[in-house]
């Protein structure tokens, strides 16, 4: 099944207790299509960068059989850029800088040749451009999976409703799920969100691992314990793009399924948090992802005597 992914492929500039960088490559889309490629799964990004944005980067999404089609160069433009610094904790940061340049005027572009997509995950943006990608394709995908944050829910909560109203699943952290809720209770909450339209709700809780509800059912998964975590930017578009590109390669949409596409994501994020960008998640393999959902498997499987 093919993965279409809209979102965007951007340059950050990141700061934790570990180091700092200059510019360098970010961008949800660029997360999700790396991890696609690492599950084998064929995927297309549709997306819009400036004239400053390097060849090379380009390169390595197509050496990786990533469509890049869908991905609009405005030469006179500059690409998405955003500067960070991480607290101690590194669950906490401030913006340092957000120059939204070609992605304020970005009008999704679907290529004839991701018009098929059966699996579709719109990456965190204003919810009127994500909800004009669905108008754009020529037919519905067979899956339509929502990334969003709380800005959206300050910004543009009618439309945003609107969005989530044609979505099949949802990706939200815990602070998002209570605030679009309005209920404190995680349980509660996605009760909710279920009767606005998403037929599963996954709650990130960074760390502590992430929540799947689906009608009365909930799955729950621990984050895996790592020795060293210096950057964790983009590991939730990672853990998204591990998400849905299990489904696709599956091809199966159910509860079964889904549980294992949660623990595929957390494994791929996991990589993500070991260095500073994408620099972890290019080096990772087929083998190196088998390897880490063992060990969450290991992890998580024991027997009780009673």
């Amino acid at each position: 099944m093919k993965l279409l992914v809209v979102g965007s492929v951007a340059f950050d500039a990141i700061e934790t207790p570990f180091g700092k960088t200059d510019k360098i490559l970010g961008g949800a889309a660029t997360y999700i299509g790396i991890t696609s490629s690492i599950l084998g799964v064929k995927s297309g990004i549709v997306s819009i960068v400036g004239g400053d944005f390097p060849q090379e980067h380009l390169d390595m999404f197509t050496g990786r059989d990533i469509n890049i089609e869908g991905i609009e160069i405005v030469k006179e433009g500059k690409t998405f850029f955003w500067s960070g610094k991480y607290h101690n904790d590194l669950n906490t940061r401030d913006t340092l800088a957000t120059e939204v340049n070609v992605l304020e005027n970005f009008d999704p572009k679907i290529p004839a040749s991701m018009q098929d997509a059966d699996v579709l995950l719109l990456g965190n943006l204003h919810p009127g451009v994500q909800l004009s990608v669905l108008e754009k394709m020529n037919q519905r995908p067979k899956l339509v999976i929502l990334d969003t944050m709380n800005f959206w829910m300050d910004s543009a909560m009618d439309i945003l409703k609107e969005m989530i109203a044609k979505t099949d699943v949802i990706s939200i952290n815990d602070e998002e799920a209570r605030q679009l809720s309005g209920e404190y209770s995680l349980v509660k909450a996605a009760k909710k969100i279920h009767t606005m339209g998403p037929k599963f709700v996954i709650i990130k809780k960074g760390e502590h691992g992430a929540l799947l509800f689906h009608d009365d059912k909930i799955f729950a998964i621990p984050a895996l314990p790592l020795e060293e975590v210096f950057d964790p930017t983009g590991a939730g578009d990672t853990f998204a793009g591990g998400f849905a590109a299990y489904l696709a390669k599956k091809g199966k949409f159910d509860f079964e399924t889904m549980k294992s596409a949660l623990i595929v994501g957390s494994a791929m994020a996991s990589f993500t948090v070991e260095k500073f960008g994408t620099e972890r998640i290019e080096e990772v393999t087929e083998a190196d992802m088998l390897k880490r959902v063992k060990e969450f498997k290991e992890l998580t499987t024991f027997e009780v005597e009673l």
